[in-house]
C-alpha cells in the first residue's frame, strides 16, 4: 500500500485547513475534489479515508510525537508532516517516492501505550468526563465503536422500487449490497463507491442515509392521509422518508431555519417523486404560531450535539464545547415547549422527539422534563435507543409522545 507524494502533500495541507483554520473535514474532502480534477477516484477515496482516520485519531497520533501538539491553537506544517508520516506507518503505507525530512521526531511504539481512555480513544478529556458521568460503565464501549469507521447504508424509495429489485438494479452497475436485519428498507454497500453517478440514483431509487436513522420515521406511525410537520427537516432524509411510508399521500409541511437547506429539500423531492412536501423557513416566531393545533404528528428532530454521528463525523469531537452542549440542551427544551404546540389537541395525536447524540441529558432527560412540564397533557407512548456499539450504525434516540 502506498501514499504517493500528491497525496501526502494534500494531507498535510488539510489538516492545517482542520486545526488551524477550523474548517470541517467534509467540507475539505468536497474542496479538494473539485481542485484535484486529475484525480481519480481511487486517489479521491484514499485522500479522503486517510484525511478521515487521521483527525479521528488526532490526540492519539499527537501523544506519539516527541513534541505533544495536542489542544495547541497553532501547529507547525513540520508537525502535520510527522503526523502524517506516523499515520502511515502505523496503518503500513509506504511514502512512494518521498522521504521528508522531518523536523519532527515520532516514536510509533508509544501507540500501544496509550492507557489513559481519553488518549486512548483520542477523545477531549471534557467530552469524556462527561460521557462517563451520564453513561456510566456503557460510555466505554460507546466510545470505543465510535471511533469504527461508519459503514455506508441506502434507504430504499419504495414510491418508485422495491428492497429487491433496487438490489438487481445496483447490480446492473457493478454496486453490490446486502439487505439489513430488522430495517425494512435500508440497504448496506457490500463496498464503498462513488453511488452517486449510478443510473439507479438519478432514477430516484434511493438516498443516502444511516440505518439507525431509518428507524425514526416509521416510530411517528405516520399514515397515508396524515397531515405531518417535520419541524426541523434540514435537507430532508427523514421528510422524504415520511412521504414514502405516507405513499405519497396527505400533507407534509417541511420547517427549517436555512433557506438553502429547503432548496435542496425540493430537489431531493423532486427526484424521489414526491408532492406532498411543502417548504417553510423559520423566519419569525409566527411561522410556528399559525401551524399551532394542525398536525396529526409533529417530527421534532431537534439540533443536538451530534455524539452519535462521531463515526463518520470524527472532526465534530474536537470543535464541539461544553458551552456549546449547553446551548443545545437549552435550544431543545424550548422547541420541544413551543412547537409541541403544532400537534391537534385531540388523543393520540403523536410527537416524535428525536436526536443524534448519546448523552441521556439531551434524550431521555428532556422528555422526561417535558412530560413533567406538560402537567398530564402527553403521555410517552414508545421510545428507541440506537446504540453503536450493539448495532453497525449511528447513534440515535426516539421518542413518540402523544396526547392525553
Amino acid at each position: 500500500m502506498k501514499i504517493h507524494r500528491p497525496i501526502y502533500e494534500a494531507l498535510v495541507e488539510a489538516l492545517d485547513q482542520c486545526f488551524n483554520q477550523g474548517l470541517y473535514a467534509d467540507k475539505i474532502v468536497e474542496q479538494i475534489g473539485k481542485e484535484k480534477s486529475r484525480w481519480g477516484a481511487r486517489d479521491r477515496r484514499q485522500f479522503a479515508e486517510a484525511l478521515y482516520d487521521i483527525v479521528r485519531w488526532w490526540r492519539r497520533l499527537c501523544f506519539c510525537l516527541d513534541e505533544n501538539v495536542f489542544g495547541s491553537k497553532s501547529i507547525s506544517t513540520d508537525h502535520f508532516k510527522a503526523i502524517v508520516s506516523l499515520w502511515a506507518e502505523q496503518k503500513g503505507y509506504s511514502l512512494q517516492g518521498i522521504e521528508p525530512s522531518l523536523k519532527v521526531n515520532y516514536d510509533l511504539a508509544r501507540w500501544d501505550t496509550a492507557n489513559e481512555r481519553a488518549v486512548r480513544e483520542s477523545i477531549p478529556d471534557a467530552l469524556d468526563e462527561m460521557g462517563a458521568r451520564e453513561l456510566g460503565d456503557v460510555w466505554e464501549p460507546v466510545l470505543h465503536h465510535l471511533n469504527i469507521q461508519a459503514s455506508p447504508y441506502l434507504r430504499v424509495n419504495t414510491l418508485k422500487i422495491h428492497p429487491q429489485g433496487l438490489i438487481q438494479e445496483l447490480a446492473k452497475e457493478d454496486v453490490e449490497v446486502d439487505l439489513v436485519p430488522d430495517v425494512s428498507d435500508a440497504l448496506k454497500l457490500v463496498q464503498r463507491k462513488n453511488v452517486f453517478i449510478t443510473q439507479a440514483y438519478k432514477k430516484g431509487y434511493f438516498e443516502m442515509q444511516d440505518a439507525g436513522s431509518q428507524l425514526i420515521a416509521p416510530l411517528t406511525a405516520v399514515k397515508s392521509g396524515d397531515r405531518v410537520i417535520d419541524a426541523c427537516a434540514g435537507a430532508g432524509g427523514k421528510t422524504l422518508h415520511l412521504a414514502a411510508l405516507m405513499k405519497n399521500k396527505g400533507r407534509i409541511v417541511a420547517l427549517d431555519v436555512h433557506e438553502w437547506k429547503l432548496k435542496e429539500l425540493k430537489k431531493r423531492a423532486a427526484r424521489a417523486g414526491v408532492d406532498i412536501v411543502e417548504t417553510r423557513t423559520i423566519d419569525s416566531t409566527k411561522v410556528i404560531k399559525r401551524l399551532h393545533g394542525t398536525a396529526d404528528v409533529v417530527l421534532l428532530d431537534v439540533p443536538c450535539s451530534g455524539t452519535g454521528t462521531m463515526r463518520r463525523k470524527p472532526d465534530l469531537k474536537w470543535k464541539l464545547t461544553m458551552d456549546e452542549i449547553q446551548r443545545v440542551r437549552g435550544l431543545q427544551m424550548q422547541l420541544l415547549d413551543n412547537y409541541s404546540k403544532m400537534v391537534k389537541d385531540e388523543a393520540g395525536k403523536a410527537l416524535v422527539y428525536a436526536t443524534c447524540s448519546v448523552l441521556p441529558s439531551e434524550n431521555e432527560e428532556q422528555v422526561a422534563s417535558f412530560l413533567k412540564r406538560s402537567d398530564g397533557r402527553w403521555k410517552l407512548a414508545e421510545e428507541i435507543r440506537v446504540w453503536p456499539h450493539q448495532t453497525d450504525f449511528d447513534g440515535f434516540y426516539a421518542a413518540r409522545l402523544e396526547r392525553n
